[in-house]
């Protein structure tokens, strides 16, 4: 059964750093690559970091220079790193992988950037 656990989400002031964390089981994991997505209220769902199993990563332009995908195979896990928080990051924030069966998704985790 595939399980995708985010965590480490939270309330930051601008300017400000998180690192969000997403455990996963269910799958060999050093096999796929991995996404980070982010839902604001009202918006759709977007990418915002994407690894692939071989370490290669792509952001889009709204998170380049801010955000960093990494990923540890031992330990099953697939990191965010968030700096340099800005107000219109606050969303819910979910990891994602693409298996054959379909796309799986992590319950999501909040980050709010205010003052």
């Amino acid at each position: 059964q595939v399980q995708l656990v985010e965590s480490g989400g939270g309330l930051v002031q601008p300017g400000g750093s998180l690192r969000l964390s997403c455990a996963a089981s269910g799958y060999i994991f050093s096999l796929y690559a991995m996404g980070w997505y982010r839902q604001a209220p009202g918006k759709q769902r977007e990418l915002v970091a994407f690894i692939t199993s071989g370490g290669s990563t792509y952001y889009p332009d709204s998170v380049k220079g801010r955000f960093t995908i990494s990923r540890d195979n031992a330990k099953n896990t697939v990191y965010l790193q968030m700096n340099s928080l800005k107000p219109e990051d606050t969303a819910v924030y979910y990891c994602n992988v693409k298996l054959s069966p379909g796309d799986y998704w992590g319950q999501g985790t909040q980050v709010t950037v205010s003052a």
